[in-house]
């Protein structure tokens, strides 16, 4: 009797089921951030047997100084040469420049564009995505309306008709894409089943991912740290050491925690000492690209514009603190708010130029008077 032999690789039978009950993951987004989550997508849909290997990411054409396109090359080179060069993003991560297409047979899309994109994106991916699909946000900001501020998760959730978690946390890109120690928080709402998968989705020996109940709280914290990072920055900038940089990152992390109880009182106390709380604003104030410009902004004494350094210092990626700023500004306004919250308010001014980038010490410091406060949160 001959031996038994092993089918050849191209035709061992699938590990568990058919294809069809696999998962299939999409990155919409392929900037700094973007291009590291894929990396870390793309290790566990090799090893997972519920995901298919292949990772699309949509990426947003552009044409490279050589003449290429950047998908062409992300496609030939496994590498984001614009975004994040030196790290290959594995050899089943596939750019996409069509959206559409890039979501078309997806059933969990991770989002990771700047914030102020969110709104055009969604509008064109409007009876596009399957029904069933999951999606998870890891975008720091928020959309302000008629109506009252609008989460980015509960945007996505409101316009496409599916559920949406998020995933937040001490984060600097360039670290994880080099395998640094790292954690982050997924945010959920109801499905802890969900929650797990995009644990599992995301987890490595290098970056480790905690589930928490608490959509709102896990997305602001991700959110409001950019406003206190622009602070620190400004700190650094002129100088001012390192015991007035701890003054402003815990007087930020209590407007963070107030201005979050006040749109979402089901906000809970703990999510703040998650590795999106605490963590996140920890690391963001130390580094990341919002204090960085905000310290060169500092040191030209508020005469060079955002804009202007973005566009010099970030080559094509995107601040989202100081945009966040006018955001979070608008709703303070609105609602009567201002007083209560003086380092926010501190920074847009100061971001705008109505006050120099040393009033960031200049203010008096406020307690917050919840009984002057009425109403609750509005949704989008």
């Amino acid at each position: 009797m001959a031996p038994a032999q092993e089918l050849p690789p191209e035709t061992e039978a699938e590990p568990l089921g058919d294809a069809a009950d696999k998962s299939r993951v999409t990155v919409v987004g392929s900037g700094n951030w973007g291009s590291v989550a894929a990396k870390l997508i793309a290790s566990n849909t090799l090893r997972l047997p519920s995901f298919h290997d292949e990772v699309r990411m949509w990426v947003f054409e552009e044409i490279l100084p050589s003449g290429e396109k950047l998908t062409d090359v992300i496609n030939s080179t496994n590498e984001n040469v614009k975004y994040l060069p030196g790290i290959k993003l594995g050899n089943n991560v596939v750019a996409d420049p069509d959206l559409e297409n890039a979501v078309k047979d997806a059933n969990m899309l991770v989002f990771v564009t700047p914030h102020q994109f969110m709104e055009g994106i969604c509008k064109r991916l409007v009876g596009k995505v399957k029904e069933g699909m999951e999606a998870i946000s890891l975008i720091k900001g928020m959309e302000v309306k008629m109506e009252g501020p609008c989460m980015i998760s509960s945007l996505i959730s409101e316009q496409l008709g599916i559920n949406c978690c998020v995933l937040m946390g001490a984060n600097i890109a360039n670290e994880i894409a080099v395998e640094k120690f790292s954690e982050a928080t997924v945010g959920y709402r109801e499905n802890r089943d969900i929650a797990e998968k995009w644990v599992q989705l995301f987890s490595t020996s290098y970056f480790m991912v905690s589930p928490v109940q608490d959509v709102e709280g896990v997305e602001l914290c991700g959110t409001l740290k950019n406003v206190v990072a622009i602070a620190a920055g400004f700190v650094d900038g002129l100088e001012m050491g390192n015991n007035t940089k701890a003054a402003i990152m815990r007087i930020g992390l209590r407007e963070m925690k107030a201005f979050s109880k006040l749109l979402f009182p089901s906000v809970k106390d703990t999510t703040f000492f998650e590795s999106c709380g605490v963590a996140d604003l920890i690391t963001t104030c130390l580094g990341g690209r919002n204090r960085k410009v905000a310290e060169a902004f500092a040191k030209n004494g508020g005469k060079r514009s955002f804009d202007e350094l973005e566009a010099e210092m970030l080559q094509g990626q995107k601040l989202q603190g100081v945009s966040t700023a006018r955001e979070l500004y608008e709703v303070l306004s609105h609602r009567g708010w201002l007083e209560l919250f003086p380092l926010f308010a501190t920074v847009h001014e100061i971001s705008t130029g109505r006050l120099p980038p040393s009033a960031i010490v200049e203010y008096s410091e406020h307690k917050p008077n919840f009984s002057l406060v009425q109403g609750s949160a509005q949704y989008c």
